[in-house]
């Protein structure tokens, strides 16, 4: 898979003109520079962090809404204070909401995201653009020393998401939130204690879906035939790192549909999963990565509508993942252990010992607090931005992640199973 050139801002940054990777970690020789951040202090309490937001779509403006209810709401202080969007109609709708919700905020709007990086007062940013600009935005964000949420998945593939991992270890100051909601789930943290902890013995076998179904296909959004390239659209700077195509208003308004623009289930849906599950079990990286399944049902979408993986690990662990957009059937949640099983299909952890060990190991059930997952992880990003403390979802675990995503897709699209190297970041199919 080919690697994204740096963006115009990361190649010209004086910040940015520090490392550079050679090869590393599956780059196989290609160059990706890895920015300096400049120094990054904690906010006083009550001081208002002046956030953006890239990307205005539906995301973007869901985003946008819900963080205006928590700015309302006086959960944390801060103003939205620049919006960017390649589509004039979404930037125009967002920057209606952001500056009708906030009297005597001035809200300014963009076409070009590096223009909006290079305002020194704004402290943070979210990215809510398709998949194939994260790691752009991203580390061009980092450079301009705004801190991130990057929605998931967070990258197309494994060499982007360790460049992001790269970026932020020499940048250990910054912070950046992987749009993963689920990690902010108390279940998943009582179930890594228990496992740390030897509670379930060896954990052997885990087990993790996200399956749900429609009439007539999958990310079907609306159309709008306002949208026109030269017009209303720079479908180029859309098009971006990925190269530009003759535009195709499916593509644009339904490109989760698309091999080249997304990953499809295995990123958008089954990322929600793996990660909390991965987070809870911390097995370390997955070293084998078999995919199966489909066009079984909605046979016009590229990307498949039924997905199987099978995920090997480091540390001597399988974890089997089921994907749909065509039924609704899920797997149960859970962590199976040489000694005990743990199930996280509800809101609580519970464990049950294996047959044998029933009088070694008390059953027990930890109910947890109910939370709203995505506004509680927007919540801690922004917290995290002011005090400098270490945010929930983190590059790492997204990283480790990603090579699930990059060598399932490799898998489904060529028929074998894919192998990871974690010492050297070398892939080979089997």
């Amino acid at each position: 898979m080919s690697l994204a050139l740096p963006s115009r801002r990361l190649l010209l940054s004086s910040s940015a003109a520090g490392a550079l990777a050679l090869g590393a970690h599956g780059a196989q020789d290609e160059k990706r520079l890895i920015p300096k951040a400049p120094a990054k202090g904690s906010k006083p309490e009550g001081e208002r962090l002046k956030v953006a937001i890239i990307g205005c779509g539906g995301m973007g403006r869901g985003h946008l809404g819900s963080m205006l209810g928590q700015r309302e709401g006086n959960l944390e202080a801060f103003d939205v204070v620049a919006l960017c969007d390649v589509n004039q109609i979404n930037l125009d709708k967002a920057l209606s909401d952001a500056r009708s919700r906030q009297e005597g905020v001035e809200v300014l709007g963009y076409k070009d995201y590096e223009e909006l990086l290079a305002r020194e007062d704004i402290d943070c940013v979210l990215i809510a653009t398709p998949e194939h600009w994260h790691a752009t935005q991203a580390v061009d964000a980092i450079a301009a020393g705004k801190d991130v949420y990057c929605e998931k998945p967070m990258t197309l593939s494994i060499e982007e998401a360790l460049w992001m991992r790269d970026t932020m270890t020499a940048n250990p100051h910054m912070r950046l939130q992987v749009g993963t909601q689920y990690m902010m789930y108390e279940k998943y943290q009582v179930a890594r204690k228990w496992i740390a902890e030897g509670r379930i013995g060896h954990p052997t076998l885990s087990q993790t879906s996200y399956c749900r179904n429609s009439k007539n296909g999958e990310w079907l959004y609306g159309i709008n035939p306002a949208v026109e390239p030269g017009k209303t659209l720079d479908w180029e700077k859309w098009c971006g790192p990925k190269g530009t195509d003759e535009f195709d208003t499916e593509v644009y308004h339904r490109w989760r549909r698309y091999k080249k623009w997304s990953t499809g289930i295995i990123g958008d849906l089954l990322v929600h999963m793996m990660t909390p599950m991965m987070f809870a079990i911390d097995r370390g990286w997955p070293t084998r990565v078999s995919a199966n399944g489909g066009h079984y049902v909605d046979k016009a979408m590229e990307n498949h509508d039924q997905v199987f993986l099978t995920v090997e690990f480091e540390k001597e662990h399988t974890m089997i993942v089921a994907g749909s957009t065509c039924n609704e059937q899920g797997l149960e949640v859970m962590v199976r252990g040489h000694e005990a099983n743990l199930y996280l299909g509800s809101n609580d952890c519970e464990l049950r010992p294996e047959r044998l060990f029933v009088d070694d190991i008390d059953a027990e059930r930890h109910e947890c607090a109910r939370v709203s997952p995505q506004e509680a992880l927007r919540l801690d990003w922004l917290q995290c931005v002011r005090s400098r403390e270490q945010n929930r979802s983190q590059v790492e675990l997204a990283a480790q992640v990603m090579v699930v995503v990059d060598l399932a897709t490799r898998s489904m699209w060529s028929g074998a199973s894919w192998a990871y190297d974690p010492e050297t970041g070398a892939t080979r199919a089997l």
